[in-house]
């Protein structure tokens, strides 16, 4: 049971456009912003932050940085977010065996040595302690700009955020997220956990 219920994804005039959004980027509003609108200040800052970290300003695709946000939320053990990375990278192209095969991605052939090191930072920076180390940056920046990194870090600290709302509040998991979940971590026993 979720430790705030969200709103009607109606109920705040003034996020109305944020709902919106979500409605052409996932399919539908998820209940993360739905919890958010009982103030709807965080809503508007938090939509607005996605979208100037989610806008495709360099060589780092919309997939790539679902991927990130996706590494991000298994390291820190969001379902709830792992459930919505993976639909969004679905969603944004990525097919389904790099999808099944990204917990996988240092072995996996499908993945790009420039992958390779945004995905080892992102896992090295939402470990706690910080991991950043001079061997993630050299390959980091082999492969990337630094406006490519900064982007790739507002990816990193928008699930960091994310990661401990959802938790914390045990957001209830919309179902097309839950069977994006199902469908890509079988291999991994993966369930919804507390997001009933």
């Amino acid at each position: 049971m979720p430790l705030i219920k969200p709103l009607d994804q109606f109920a705040n005039a003034e996020v109305e456009q944020l709902v919106k959004f979500y409605n052409e980027t996932l399919g539908f509003c998820p209940n993360s912003l739905l919890t958010m609108q009982h103030r709807p200040a965080i809503a508007e800052a938090f939509v607005k932050i996605n979208k100037a970290v989610m806008a495709n300003d360099g060589r780092v695709t919309a997939e790539q940085k679902r991927l990130v946000g996706f590494l991000t939320s298994a390291q820190s053990g969001c379902r709830y977010c792992q459930a919505h990375t993976l639909l969004a990278a679905e969603r944004y192209g990525g097919n389904a065996e790099r999808l099944k095969n990204i917990w996988n991605f240092r072995e996996s052939s499908l993945f790009t040595e420039a992958e390779k090191a945004l995905f080892e930072f992102a896992l090295a920076a939402s470990a706690v302690p910080n991991a950043v180390d001079e061997t993630i940056e050299k390959a980091l920046k082999a492969h990337w700009d630094e406006g490519e990194i900064v982007e790739v870090l507002g990816v990193i600290a928008l699930f960091g955020f994310l990661n401990r709302w959802n938790d914390s509040m045990a957001t209830t998991l919309e179902q097309p997220a839950e069977d994006a979940g199902k469908k890509y971590m079988a291999n991994q026993q993966w369930d919804k956990g507390k997001h009933q």
